[in-house]
């Protein structure tokens, strides 16, 4: 008689899962080992996943979102409570079971019977009892309720400022990214021009006109150039992949702007119209104001609390052998006054503790009002500094420009040397990427100042020209 093979199932169970931990670590590897996606946007959809799905943003969100929650929580001094009572026991104490046929209302002449009286025996009850607790006079209560909803406004007006900053953050991040791809495009042009003159100073050399010093010069110049590219490359791939990080992605995805940095021309026009707009309350300041306002609000709860009470009750019961809420009712209404004379001192330094609270947040309310002012009149010089030096970068560019384009006519004739060629191709490059950042730089300007001046650097969405489409496509780099 022959008996089946059991090994044979179990290798087969055991082949097929070492099948399935191969493909799971293989399709952990490709995941590990895929190009992070890149996504193209404009600045106007930045900003606006900016404002949900930012870090900053939403942290200020759920603090604003949890003083509001807080805000709620001394109406329990002030607004009236109701609730239901329901319960079930069994005594054979003689006073809890005369009490308990008392409050059935089945009391007879032979409860009275001191045998009985005595010795009860098992008294079952089930009671039923709808209460109500009514304040009527609890000042530390309604000081308390002020003192949160200040809190909850202030903490509004802070998630707003958390809004704006991140905003001016937005917009500096997604025009660096600009500026790395334009200082990538033109290296990129500077090594094309490089190498052709390596490509010209080699033919020169073998026939003689120039020496091999050179030639190696111009491989020298031109492999300095295509390391400054390599390194720019990368820093455009980092800044793409920062501005993803500041939108609250987590997966490493790089965004990537689909618009040119703004000519100066309209810079220059944002300038002008900034110049004649007003400053207005900062949502810093005011949230910091708010925040003293609901700190002196608590040191009125705090004194609030030596102050007696009065509150209001209200019972309606039931109680039956058996049913809770059965049997004849009966109501029960009161009054409670308390004060508390003598508490151990802790009233006392609960006070003191409130009070220095409040004066803290005066300080730090006064020092955000001069943060402020010094800000404002930094912010407004730094334009005036950008603009400035926006002009010298587009004469220097100019410059740059005619004196690469007259030494390499020089070069051509035979008049001017390689080395010369090569300081006026890297004086043209230098004053190129000079430009594009005096450029970035009075973006930067500009966003810094309407922050400062307590305005929306989002609003600077206008140099954007270029919106993407509705559905943005999303594609691996």
């Amino acid at each position: 008689m022959k008996y089946p093979d059991r090994r044979r199932p179990r290798a087969a169970l055991l082949a097929l899962l070492a099948l399935l931990a191969l493909l799971a670590l293989g399709a952990q590897a490709a995941i590990a080992q895929s190009p992070p996606r890149t996504e193209p946007l404009s600045l106007h959809t930045a900003l606006r996943r900016a404002d949900s799905a930012a870090f900053g943003t939403r942290a200020a969100a759920a603090q604003r979102a949890t003083l509001e929650a807080q805000a709620a929580l001394p109406l329990k001094g002030i607004l009236p409570s109701i609730h239901l009572d329901a319960g079930f026991l069994q005594t054979t104490d003689p006073i809890g079971a005369f009490g308990t046929r008392m409050r059935q209302r089945r009391l007879t002449t032979a409860d009275f019977n001191p045998a009985t009286l005595n010795v009860p025996g098992v008294a079952a009850n089930a009671s039923g009892a709808i209460a109500a607790d009514i304040p009527l006079l609890n000042a530390d209560a309604w000081a308390a309720r002020r003192a949160a909803s200040g809190a909850a406004r202030a903490a509004g007006a802070a998630e707003a400022w958390a809004r704006l900053s991140t905003r001016a953050d937005v917009v500096r991040a997604y025009y660096g990214i600009l500026l790395a791809e334009e200082r990538v495009r033109t290296l990129a042009a500077a090594l094309a021009a490089a190498r052709s003159h390596v490509a010209q100073a080699d033919a020169l050399h073998r026939e003689g006109v120039v020496t091999s010093s050179d030639a190696l010069l111009a491989g020298v110049r031109a492999g300095d150039i295509e390391s400054r590219l390599i390194e720019a490359t990368a820093e455009a791939r980092s800044e793409r992949q920062s501005l993803g990080v500041l939108l609250g992605e987590r997966d490493g995805t790089r965004m990537s702007p689909v618009g040119p940095l703004p000519v100066a021309a309209a810079l220059r026009a944002i300038a002008r119209e900034d110049s004649g707009t007003p400053a207005a309350l900062r949502a810093d300041e005011a949230a910091a104001r708010l925040a003293a306002d609901a700190a002196a609000l608590d040191g009125r709860r705090a004194r609030a609390a030596a102050l007696p009470r009065l509150n209001g009750f209200a019972r309606y019961d039931w109680n039956d052998r058996a049913t809770p809420f059965a049997g004849e009712p009966f109501w029960t209404v009161g009054l409670v006054a308390t004060w508390s004379l003598l508490n151990g001192g802790s009233t006392l330094a609960e006070q003191r503790i409130a009070d220095s609270r409040a004066l803290a947040a005066r300080a730090m309310a006064d020092g955000v009002a001069a943060r402020a002012r010094l800000e404002r009149d930094d912010s407004e010089g730094g334009v005036g500094v950008a603009l400035d030096r926006l002009a010298l970068a587009e004469r220097s560019a100019v410059q740059g420009a005619d004196a690469h384009r007259i030494v390499e006519r020089r070069y051509q004739g035979g008049l001017a040397t390689v080395s010369e060629l090569l300081d006026a191709q890297a004086a043209e490059t230098a004053t190129t990427l000079g430009l594009a950042k005096a450029r970035f730089d009075l973006v930067a300007a500009l966003a810094a100042c309407r922050l400062a001046a307590g305005r929306d650097p989002g609003t600077l969405e206008v140099l954007d020209m270029n919106p993407p489409p509705t559905s943005p496509s999303k594609e691996h780099d």
